[in-house]
């Protein structure tokens, strides 16, 4: 069942007694042992305290506040059933009780049954019109169910209750602009505004403001908010952004200095809009504000040096402009202090992995996946490092180790036995390889990439040409647009000596990526030579030459060079 989670108001704790005695005819054994059930409710013994309250319902049928501690006990054992069964009971008995109807509201909302805990709210605001928490749970729940007519009518009748407040008012506030009546939406600001003098709306004033563009009425607005409380986060980050939309820097910088050494503020705010300043700009702006963007990430970083969040923000800065050192040695420290942060482990192996720091890299995996050994990422990642110092041995082992942490698991045991059956193929142990391939068709069929791989060197070793035929099928089938797909199966037809029907396949891998692979552009040279379109075949050779600067293919320029010569090319 799904588990659901309702906030409970504790009972008295009442002493316990040994046994239960009879209940038949004694209203006070039944008492003494519903206050044994309580006793057990409050110690969180929710089965116990069931065990005793059920053979109390059956002897006192009419006890509503057995049925209202079983129904209870029912929401903590994530028994829904049972418990709207028993509170209903209990609201039976006794319908002028507010806990026994409120907490079967609250079962309705929790099991999401909207509908249902309007029905319940609503009678009960109209027997408690004075608890404004009710009308406060209506409005949730029309929210829930997309009714904001209903909501704005709830919230004129909790004014009507208790009077105008920032809560109801930004509330109306975010109904009606979802309504798309934004107009009306911040004339509900200003009437407040007009009556009472509030930091908050008046940096909701000033948001609105801005988001229309109006840039010199929302700093007035934010400013405003700022001479009744200098702490007011919302319109210090207001006034930063209107001199930043508008263009003035100087003044941007000077706002953003003042929010961030604002002492009496949280961290998170401030993090997150000094990150959302450098992940959202322009090169350009990074560029040409470097200065001022460096001092202002080491002004806020010196306000808290040693805080986890911190660091991890000053070294996504520094990664985002091109700095890994520092980028690096921020994370690492953030690393240090807080080696139970699983946050701080993976930003500082994620950095490693794409500085290409590869060394570093291994032996950091390593460290975190001792920490958190139930964390087969950092083994992932150390894959990748052992693959870079072309240590494909200790691939093969970090592959095994994520195996044995997922067994069963098809979703990593795939493409951690696809990673094995590579390795071996590097290693020169082909046999390994094709049967570790096997393994990974018997457990998906389809996997292309295995599929792929498999065929493709079968084709480079001209052996089982037919199976690597039905497999490299597949992945055209699966991955029409993809040119490494493509090549194997165009390959593959060319060496069973059907060069024309492999043509196609060529000419639509050009079409998708194919030209930036030299070992592309050299099998469909083959291809059309095949097909004696000599003068296109040079082309595309030559195209490959240029794509193989590593030299990988080693007789490309010779191969071209003999077959061209003997044609008179």
């Amino acid at each position: 069942m799904r588990r659901f989670i309702i906030f409970l108001i504790s009972a008295v704790t009442l002493a316990c007694s040994a046994s239960i005695p009879s209940y038949a005819q004694n209203a006070k054994a039944v008492d003494n042992a519903l206050i044994d059930a309580v006793a057990l409710f409050d110690r969180q013994d929710y089965k116990g305290a069931l065990q005793l309250l059920k053979p109390l319902a059956a002897a006192a049928p009419d006890n509503d506040a057995v049925f209202y501690y079983m129904g209870l006990c029912s929401i903590y054992t994530n028994d829904a059933e049972s418990a709207e069964t028993y509170l209903q009971e209990a609201a039976r008995i006794d319908p002028s009780n507010f806990w026994y109807r409120d907490w079967l509201g609250r079962l309705y909302t929790a099991t999401r049954r909207p509908e249902l805990a309007i029905e319940v709210t609503e009678k009960l605001i109209k027997d408690f019109p004075k608890n404004t928490e009710l009308y406060y749970s209506l409005v949730n729940l029309y929210a829930q169910l997309g009714k904001p007519e209903k909501m704005l009518a709830t919230l004129d009748e909790i004014e009507a209750v208790q009077g105008k407040s920032e809560a109801v008012t930004m509330t109306r506030y975010d109904v009606l602009m979802r309504m798309e009546k934004a107009e009306e939406a911040f004339k509900a600001l200003e009437k407040f505004n007009d009556e009472f003098s509030s930091p908050v709306i008046l940096s909701a004033m000033g948001d609105y403001r801005l988001s229309q563009y109006e840039d010199s009425l929302a700093l007035t607005c934010y400013k405003e908010a700022l001479n009744l409380d200098p702490d007011c986060g919302q319109a210090a980050v207001g006034v930063a952004e209107a001199y930043r939309i508008r263009r003035s820097y100087p003044e941007f910088f000077g706002a953003l200095t003042d929010f961030v050494t604002n002492g009496n503020l949280a961290l998170e705010p401030k993090t997150e809009y000094v990150t959302m300043v450098f992940q959202r700009a322009e090169p350009q702006f990074l560029k040409n504000f470097r200065p001022q963007l460096d001092t202002l990430i080491e002004t806020y970083l010196a306000q808290a040096p040693t805080d986890s969040t911190a660091l991890q923000t000053a070294g996504s800065y520094y990664y985002a402009t091109a700095r890994n050192d520092k980028a690096t040695e921020k994370l690492a420290r953030g690393a240090e202090l807080y080696p139970a942060s699983l946050s701080s482990r993976a930003l500082y192996v994620q950095l490693l992995s794409y500085s290409e720091n590869w060394k570093e890299l291994a032996d950091e995996s390593e460290k975190a996946f001792a920490a958190f050994p139930d964390e087969p990422a950092f083994l992932q990642y150390k894959s990748i490092a052992h693959y870079n110092l072309q240590d494909y041995a200790g691939v093969i082992e970090d592959n095994e180790r994520i195996i044995a942490k997922a067994p069963g698991d098809t979703a990593v045991t795939v493409p951690a036995l696809a990673t094995i059956g590579d390795m071996y193929h590097l290693l020169g142990e082909s046999k390994k390889a094709y049967s570790t391939y096997d393994k990974v068709l018997k457990l998906n069929p389809t996997y292309v990439p295995v599929l792929n791989n498999y065929a493709y060197y079968l084709s480079c070793e001209k052996k089982n040409l037919k199976k690597a035929y039905a497999m490299s099928k597949i992945t055209v089938e699966q991955e029409p647009d993809n040119s490494t797909y493509l090549d194997t199966f165009g390959w593959i037809l060319y060496l069973q000596g059907k060069a024309i029907e492999a043509k196609p396949f060529f000419k639509h891998a050009m079409l998708y990526g194919g030209k930036e692979s030299a070992t592309v552009l050299d099998h469909y040279a083959e291809v059309l030579y095949a097909l004696k379109e000599y003068d296109l075949a040079k082309v595309y050779w030559n195209m490959a030459i240029k794509k193989d600067t590593e030299h990988e293919i080693a007789d490309l320029e010779s191969r071209m060079k003999a077959k061209l010569e003997a044609v008179g090319k």
